[in-house]
């Protein structure tokens, strides 16, 4: 399967269905199911499974939702003569126009669309069904829904939205909230305070109905341990500090026969540490949630902005190198270094050595299948919950504890040492070289530095593309929050507002 092939045919189908109508309407009755659909408990499994299913899309975390916050910021340069791949945000120059953007935004409402489709119909689903074992399953479908719509809003509020502010956030723009499918509501973007009330009262939602008993690592259906790590996150995002630790702290603590940390010097097999294993295989006791491939129904390739071996299967033509500056982050204990990075040839014409990203080599069942740079993406993970509580930690002033949780990630990435002394004057530093290192490009670096305030500073690099590898970025600069696809502040009847980077 070609997947860039495909993506690029998706775009410009996009391309011509957003010249005349809002991502934000509802699907037409021949592409979705309407008020005669999803009425008995095998046409609600039917529906979550087509759920699940859009999550796969390479426009989300298996693409452009993961890659193009890190491309963005300060990780990786881009290559010349490379394919151009995500220009426009290496660039900064970042269009409301972009099909890039307009893919993340329809995409994740249309997951929303979807969620709100079965949400409308699931009371019917359960006052029609007599099996209590069945009424119990959709206690539990839903819950898996609410959480879906819960992270699909957290994404873009996180993309599309100034970081939130308690002292502001009820004056600053949220985003544009759809519950309902067959009820129109208004096309106007909430505060921000009440977009993230909202994920909030579908975490509440997803937390009453979610089993316990089903938390389980490497699950790819959503747990009450998914909806624990998502409220976790969301709290760091909301500056609450008390409920990051109290929600990281129950992954960390009360799930510890459950999760538990992959370590670097832990052989699973002779070639494979458990680290290593998790990214080869997808697979670890670390991964609260991640989204399930098979050779049959996958979605984006990761991996192929940073390698491109399927061009001639001999070479790597990777369109993005990581920078110095994050290498360098890196010391020679830490074996994250050898896990995520691997230092070869390249296939240009002047054949530069580098070492390029191999986190998303790709799964090598895949692999086998001639599937290449195809990875699942892991969109929950145990070591993000460690970062989330030694952060919190540190805006309480409890540098301690903090240095405790950095000190636990650290050394099981070690192959020996790793302590890590925080105090007042480096805790920020720490937190964000921690968080570099160990979520490399999984999306995150653009809004960490947003919420900081914190600008970077690009300086050139050998075999990168001059434009952009000299770039300065001010902490105020607009397009830290990505715009509103223009076709959606001008689809009849929409009232969004748009954001400063739109103008």
């Amino acid at each position: 399967m070609n997947m860039l092939r495909n993506i690029k045919l998706y775009f410009s189908a996009l391309a011509l269905l957003l010249g005349a109508t809002s991502c934000l309407e509802k699907y037409p009755e021949s592409a979705f199911q309407e008020k005669d659909a999803m009425r008995t408990f095998a046409d609600a499994e039917q529906t979550l499974t087509g759920l699940y299913a859009s999550l796969k899309s390479g426009n989300l975390f298996s693409g452009s939702l993961t890659l193009m916050p890190d491309i963005q910021a300060d990780l990786v340069y881009a290559v010349e003569g490379n394919t151009n791949p995500y220009g426009e945000f290496w660039r900064w120059d970042i269009r409301p126009t972009n099909l890039d953007l307009d893919a993340v935004y329809a995409d994740l409402y249309a997951v929303i669309t979807r969620c709100n489709f079965y949400l409308d119909r699931i009371g019917d689903v359960v006052e029609n069904e007599i099996n209590d074992t069945n009424i119990e399953t959709l206690e539990q479908y839903t819950g898996e829904v609410y959480t879906i719509r819960a992270l699909c809003y957290s994404e873009l509020l996180k993309c599309f939205c100034k970081a939130y502010d308690p002292a502001t956030a009820k004056s600053e723009l949220g985003v544009v909230i759809r519950t309902k499918y067959f009820t129109p509501e208004p096309i106007r973007r909430a505060s921000l305070y009440d977009s993230y009330e909202f994920v909030l009262s579908d975490l509440a939602e997803a937390e009453k109905r979610l089993d316990k008993d089903k938390n389980r690592a490497s699950y790819t259906y959503m747990s009450l341990a998914a909806a624990e790590a998502l409220h976790a996150r969301v709290a760091l995002y909301m500056q609450d500090w008390d409920k990051a630790i109290e929600y990281s702290s129950i992954l960390i603590d009360k799930r510890k026969d459950t999760f538990a940390l992959a370590d670097t010097k832990t052989q699973i097999t002779a070639d494979y540490t458990a680290f290593d294993y998790m990214w080869a295989y997808d697979a670890s006791d670390e991964i609260i949630w991640r989204i399930g491939f098979t050779e049959t129904s996958y979605g984006g390739a990761l991996g192929s902005v940073f390698l491109n071996f399927n061009r001639d299967y001999y070479y790597f033509y990777p369109d993005y190198i990581p920078g110095k500056s994050s290498l360098d982050l890196y010391d020679e204990k830490d074996l994250r270094l050898a896990g995520y990075f691997y230092e070869t040839e390249t296939g240009y014409q002047n054949q530069f050595s580098w070492p390029l990203l191999v986190k998303y080599y790709g799964n090598r069942d895949l692999i086998d299948k001639l599937i290449y740079h195809v990875s699942m993406p892991k969109v929950f993970r145990l070591a993000e919950q460690y970062l989330i509580r030694a952060e919190a930690y540190c805006q309480k002033n409890d540098f301690s504890k903090a240095g405790n949780d950095l000190t636990t990630l650290r050394k099981a990435r070690y192959a020996s040492g790793g302590t890590l002394n925080v105090t007042k004057d480096n805790w920020l530093d720490n937190i964000s070289n921690e968080r570099v290192r160990e979520l490399y490009m999984e999306g995150f670096r653009l809004h960490d530095l947003k919420r900081w305030g914190r600008g970077f500073e690009r300086k050139p690099q050998a075999n990168t593309q001059k434009e952009a590898s000299s770039l300065k970025i001010e902490p105020n600069n607009p397009l830290f929050v990505w715009p509103i696809p223009q076709h959606e502040l001008e689809a009849p009847g929409s009232e969004i507002l748009p954001n400063e980077s739109n103008k």
